[in-house]
């Protein structure tokens, strides 16, 4: 159930950091990074990393704020 509402909200959106999703599913970052390893293998989802706004490197940003999930649209797949 988890991973089809982690498919809703990232197909909606578009992309999503890690906070975000897992503030919507009410679930732990690690879980939720796990769930998406799923849709990552399948093709569906892509990870990049979000460079600080600040312009520096001083790593003091929340980590989970620094992934951004990335729902691909490819059509044929389901």
């Amino acid at each position: 159930m988890m991973l089809s509402t982690i498919r809703d909200y990232l197909s909606r959106r578009g992309q999503a950091t890690l906070a975000e999703i897992a503030l919507h599913v009410d679930a732990e970052p690690e879980a939720v990074r796990g769930m998406l390893q799923q849709w990552i293998r399948k093709g569906r989802v892509e990870q990049r990393k979000v460079e600080a706004a600040c312009g520096t490197s001083c790593n003091r940003c929340d980590p989970t704020e620094m992934e951004l999930y990335v729902w691909l649209n490819k059509q044929n797949q389901s």
